[in-house]
């Protein structure tokens, strides 16, 4: 299953709420993901009152704010915005990263990419420190995002 899927699947249970959950299988992509994401073709999708809403942390965004039990994204807007910062390094940097080390074909390349995701994720650690989430007392957005990737990067390059 899809890491950027799996966040989802993962708010909605900390959020309580029922949802349906159709598989895909990523390189036979079916005829109901082409229509409803037909820009980028991937998942993860959600449906919500006929609406089509894409991109996972766009979608945890909205399932937090449609949702308000149980919050993931914080109350105080400079943590929120420091959430969603650290959410995109983690998709953006950490995972593309880790991503592209494993492709690389020379071991030099592809070694200083393993280090450099390795860096980013011991910085993002520090965001940990005297925290028992990076959400503070309880699971949050960043732990959603970062939890669904790190060791999925993690098994591919240490």
């Amino acid at each position: 299953a899809s890491p950027f899927s799996r966040r989802v699947e993962m708010a909605f249970k900390l959020k309580g709420i029922p949802y349906d959950y159709v598989e895909e299988i990523l390189e036979h992509k079916s005829p109901l993901l082409l229509a409803l994401n037909p820009i980028h073709k991937k998942v993860p999708v959600l449906v919500h009152n006929g609406k089509t809403i894409l991109e996972s942390q766009v979608i945890l965004e909205y399932i937090d704010e449609t949702w308000k039990q149980n919050p993931i994204l914080p109350q105080d807007p400079y943590e929120r915005s420091k959430a969603r910062f650290l959410g995109k390094l983690v998709d953006e940097q950490i995972i593309t990263a880790g991503f592209v080390s494993m492709a690389r074909a020379d071991e030099k390349g592809r070694e200083a990419l393993a280090e450099q995701t390795r860096e980013l994720i011991m910085d993002l650690e520090k965001e940990l420190v005297g925290k028992d989430f990076f959400g503070g007392k309880s699971v949050g957005f960043l732990d959603l995002v970062a939890g669904s990737m790190i060791p999925f990067c993690l098994a591919r390059v240490w």
